[in-house]
């Protein structure tokens, strides 16, 4: 199959995946916030997108967490190399949707990119999928996945990061080996950059209470001699970072590597261009900028609970809340940070404040092998569709299906890459995506499915040993 013949494919497919794009960005698929009629409507589109793809299995997988996994395989040859494409469809909120220029869940065009929540992370990359499958069949279509075993899995609840599709997986242990899983749920170091994804930190969140007393006093009255809860809570967050900003949680023992395959470094001017660092604002911590973004460890205060401005009246408060992140680096035992992390606080509680603290998730590190063939074939294939050499890149965030993948498919070859970059604002307001990375990562995909050819060890077929272990009776829906 001929380079070009893929990439004219491609570009004559980008109209349909504008509008399937449109189609569920529209779809406000917010976890634990959107009725379930939203996820049960992407979850059927979805299904049907990849049925008309060419996937002749499609499954809608149940989970606890409420949102359906779709499934979808189209069996390949005996012997043949099972490769599994990863993505989800849930979002994060759009907060003030008043603070965007466009609504957020109508894909809107502006400047050469595509607006809407999910636009990139990661509906854009479900589009990515459906586009690269799409050519195949357009380009070759009387054999358009040769000498692969072809799945495709689409995640309905991602983005709380407490691998949830975990528990899926182990509740279908029918379900084929992947030998590949390319996880499309990252991006590139810059717009046209081929990027692959070679760690992740890990992600550790406790909420914190603080209590000082019985009942709101009257600040007037009291302040002064008598401790305030919201006071003592400011002053502890404060005790996680030292006054260059370098997170004293986790210790200096447990720092991670960047990664060794030809890593890029992230220039200072790049890194403030891209996160919009305001004029005479220094940044935080010590080492290079790639080190403290991928391979050491960020504390953030996600939340603090206090009263709002307008509500406010000149009173001690009793108690007072925050919710800490911790990203923890490669390598790093999650649970041990968090040990860590409950005994600094401890240890610092001001005045003799009750602290009381709670777990609310964890999601472990992640180390690629980029060494391994699959990694091969795609480096290869991105170069020639974006035209440019592969970069190389930690992550700053978790995703917990990598190391999902990891510990109930230890054999599999997990690649991480994807259509977001420094301007798509993931997670923030103004959410965007450039078609021209959907279609140039789509061609490289469909590049890379049309050369993995490698034989298996393990014939495929009826009684191949599952990749999931069981863990009692299944039911789809």
């Amino acid at each position: 199959m001929s380079a070009p013949c893929l990439a004219e494919a491609v570009r004559s497919l980008m109209p349909r995946a504008r509008a399937d794009l449109a189609e569920l960005v529209a779809l406000r698929t917010v976890v634990g916030v959107s009725p379930p009629d939203q996820f049960d409507r992407a979850a059927d589109r979805i299904a049907a997108l990849f049925a008309e793809a060419g996937f002749p299995e499609t499954r809608l997988l149940p989970s606890d967490e409420g949102p359906r996994t779709v499934y979808a395989r189209r069996p390949g040859p005996p012997g043949a190399p099972s490769v599994l494409l990863y993505a989800h469809y849930d979002v994060v909120s759009a907060q003030d949707e008043a603070s965007w220029r466009t609504p957020p869940f109508e894909l809107t065009e502006r400047d050469g990119r595509w607006y809407g929540r999910g636009s990139a992370d990661c509906k854009g990359n479900i589009v990515m999928h459906l586009t690269a499958l799409r050519a195949l069949r357009r380009a070759r279509p009387e054999e358009p996945y040769p000498g692969v075993d072809l799945a495709v899995l689409v995640d309905g609840c991602e983005e709380p990061g407490d691998g949830s599709v975990e528990k899926v997986l182990r509740a279908h242990p029918d379900l084929p080996v992947p030998d590949v899983v390319v996880v499309a749920d990252t991006g590139n170091l810059a717009s046209g950059v081929p990027t692959l994804t070679t760690s992740l930190r890990g992600m550790a969140v406790v909420e914190i209470e603080l209590s000082t007393l019985s009942r709101t006093l009257h600040s007037g009255q009291f302040g002064g001699p008598v401790p305030d809860a919201l006071t003592a809570l400011v002053r502890l967050l404060a005790t996680l970072h030292d006054s260059e900003g370098t997170p004293r949680v986790p210790g200096p023992r447990t720092g991670g590597t960047t990664p060794s395959r030809g890593a890029a470094e992230y220039s200072e001017a790049d890194l403030r261009a891209d996160a919009g660092v305001l004029d005479g604002v220094t940044l935080i911590g010590t080492d290079s900028v790639a080190d403290r973004l991928w391979s050491r460890p960020a504390i953030t205060v996600l939340a603090v609970q206090s009263p709002p401005l307008d509500d406010a009246v000149p009173a001690l408060l009793p108690s007072a809340k925050a919710l800490v992140s911790v990203r923890t680096p490669p390598g790093t035992d999650v649970f041990e940070v968090h040990d860590e992390l409950a005994g600094h606080l401890r240890e610092n509680a001001p005045w003799g404040a009750h602290l009381e603290i709670r777990r609310v998730t964890s999601g472990p590190s992640f180390l690629a092998d980029s060494g391994g063939a699959a990694h091969a074939v795609m480096r290869d294939a991105l170069h020639e569709a974006f035209g440019v050499p592969v970069r190389d890149v930690g992550a700053g965030g978790s995703i917990a299906v990598c190391s999902a993948f990891r510990t109930l498919c230890p054999d599999a070859e997990v690649i991480l890459c994807g259509v977001e970059d420094p301007p798509s604002r993931i997670h923030g307001t103004d959410e965007s995506v450039s078609p021209r990375e959907i279609a140039a990562l789509a061609h490289a995909e469909a590049l890379f499915l049309s050369r993995l050819t490698a034989p298996r060890t393990t014939p495929r077929g009826a009684g191949a040993a599952p990749c999931i272990p069981s863990t009692g009776p299944q039911e789809d829906r």
